[in-house]
C-alpha cells in the first residue's frame, strides 16, 4: 500500500467536501436582505473558496502524477475529463459572485444605507444555483471514473 497515495486521497476528499460546504454557505447566506456584516462574511467565505480550489487543483494533480494508478489511468478516461470540464465550469460560474461580493462590500463600505439592488441579488442567486448544481455532478463522474467507465 503506498502512504502517498493514501495522504492524497485523503486531502483531496477533505478538500471537496470543504468546497462543498463553502458553496452551501454562499447558498444559504444570500438570501435575503444583505447587511454589510453578512457581505464583509461573504466576502471572506468567497476567498476561502479560492484558495481551497486553488488546493484542490494541486492535490488533485498530485494523485494524477504520484497516484497508484498513474497519470496513463486519467489521461485515457472521458469521466476524467468530464469531471474536470464541469469543476472549471463551477469556477468560471464562481468569478460573477466574486466580482458582486467584492463590489457590494466596497459600496457598503463607503455607504452604512447600501443595499444590494434586488436584480444583483437574483443574478448571484442564479450563478450559485448553478454552481451548486454542476457541483454535485463531479462525484457522479469521480465514482463512474473510479470504476473504470
Amino acid at each position: 500500500m503506498d502512504t502517498t497515495d493514501l495522504v492524497l486521497a485523503i486531502l483531496h476528499h477533505l478538500l471537496v467536501f470543504s468546497l462543498a460546504g463553502i458553496i452551501g454557505a454562499e447558498f444559504v447566506l444570500i438570501r435575503g436582505d444583505l447587511p454589510a456584516a453578512t457581505i464583509r462574511r461573504l466576502v471572506g467565505i468567497d476567498r476561502h473558496y479560492g484558495i481551497i480550489a486553488a488546493l484542490v487543483i494541486i492535490v488533485g494533480v498530485g494523485r494524477v502524477l504520484y497516484g497508484l494508478k498513474g497519470w496513463e489511468f486519467y489521461v485515457h478516461s472521458w469521466t476524467f475529463w468530464v469531471k474536470m470540464a464541469i469543476f472549471a465550469v463551477v469556477g468560471l460560474l464562481s468569478i460573477v459572485p466574486t466580482v458582486r461580493f467584492l463590489s457590494w462590500n466596497r459600496q457598503a463600505g463607503a455607504d452604512p444605507s447600501f443595499t444590494v439592488p434586488a436584480a444583483e441579488l437574483a443574478a448571484v442567486r442564479t450563478y450559485i444555483r448553478a454552481e451548486a448544481f454542476l457541483f454535485l455532478l463531479i462525484p457522479v463522474f469521480a465514482a463512474a471514473m473510479a470504476r473504470g467507465y
